[in-house]
């Protein structure tokens, strides 16, 4: 579809493993759909990595380019799980319909990365997304990127704070700390400080979209979910639940941030003269939870390609709808209640 006049808007990406193929649907949608552009990306763990393979597509060969290559990086995440990943289930687990939570691969997984660090049962550091990455994207070519703004947070390891790699500054290095799981890789080192997953402090970080981008729209493509159904009962529902209350915790600080500026905007609490240093960022989302409220948390492992496929659909799918619903306040309103939806009744 074609347009002479697209809306200019920011992304955020969140991480979530292979549900980051979600995400590839998404923004397939919306690179298809041509009515929106992108000026800022902030994006962490697989989430960075859409984001990097986005913003190399884009300044290659524009959308269809950018469409090729996040289809060219998630199929060859795919090919390398084939050969590399222990978690398969077997042709039996399969056959019986077993769920990949209780199949023999995980459930030993599960043991070992309780029971040792990836310093002990990978002192290699071996990673195979290093390999996809780097077929995937020239980094010295897109850390001169001029199209696509991109902030890439991790986690500093000795001060617990989020560093933001951007456009100069994102290398192969900078996006694999983006993704480190501390259970599953080791610490990733870029000049002399050590990072894991930024999903602990930004998931993702909006704060460099209020200073260094013009749009005033925030699209958030959330993957973890911030409400659940029912209460968690065995162990793994559980530990998935915490770790999606954990990889949550810092966005929710941030959107109470924006809805206390919007606030205090909306309300006129701000002398004239003072305003022009706050913007009025418009937030919006769109959420995988009814796409992905189904999926156990082995299911962020599973790289098989007609499963990735499945989340790019519905991804499109969830893409499709906000678009048709939401375009036209791009530019004009909110279309999230961030006080509604995110903050206690004490707080609104």
């Amino acid at each position: 579809m074609n347009h002479t006049d697209p809306r200019l808007i920011n992304l955020a990406l969140q991480g979530g493993g292979a549900h980051g193929a979600f995400t590839w649907g998404v923004l397939d949608q919306l690179l298809e759909d041509g009515r929106v552009r992108f000026d800022g990306v902030t994006a962490t763990s697989a989430g960075a990595m859409n984001a990097a393979v986005l913003a190399y597509g884009l300044m290659r060969g524009g959308a269809d380019g950018a469409r090729e290559a996040l289809h060219d990086f998630w199929r060859r995440i795919s090919a390398a799980a084939a050969l590399t990943s222990p978690l398969r289930q077997t042709p039996v687990e399969r056959w019986l319909g077993m769920p990949a939570e209780r199949s023999l691969a995980f459930t030993a997984f599960e043991s070992l990365t309780r029971t040792l660090s990836p310093y002990q049962f990978n002192p290699f550091d071996l990673n195979p997304l290093r390999d996809v990455l780097s077929r995937c994207v020239d980094f010295d070519e897109l850390r001169g990127c001029r199209t696509t703004r991109l902030f890439i947070s991790a986690t500093n390891v000795r001060s617990g704070n989020v560093r933001v790699f951007r456009n100069e500054e994102v290398s192969l290095e900078a996006v694999l700390a983006s993704a480190c799981l501390p259970q599953l890789f080791q610490a990733v080192e870029i000049e002399g400080s050590h990072y894991w997953d930024g999903g602990f402090v930004g998931n993702p970080s909006l704060y460099p979209l209020f200073y260094f981008t013009d749009s005033r729209d925030i699209v958030v493509v959330h993957i973890n979910p911030m409400v659940v159904d029912e209460v968690p009962k065995s162990a793994m529902e559980i530990a998935d639940r915490v770790n999606e209350i954990t990889f949550n915790a810092a966005l929710l600080k941030e959107f109470r941030a924006i809805a206390f500026v919007v606030k205090l905007l909306e309300e006129g609490w701000i002398k004239d003269e003072y305003r022009p240093r706050l913007r009025h960022m418009l937030m919006h989302s769109i959420r995988a939870d009814d796409a992905l409220n189904s999926l156990g948390a082995a299911s962020k492992f599973n790289c098989d390609w007609t499963f990735l496929t499945g989340l790019r659909d519905r991804g499109r799918d969830t893409a499709r709808q906000w678009l048709g619903e939401n375009f036209i306040h791009l530019g004009k309103r909110a279309t999230v209640d961030l006080r509604a939806e995110y903050l206690d009744a004490e707080e609104r």
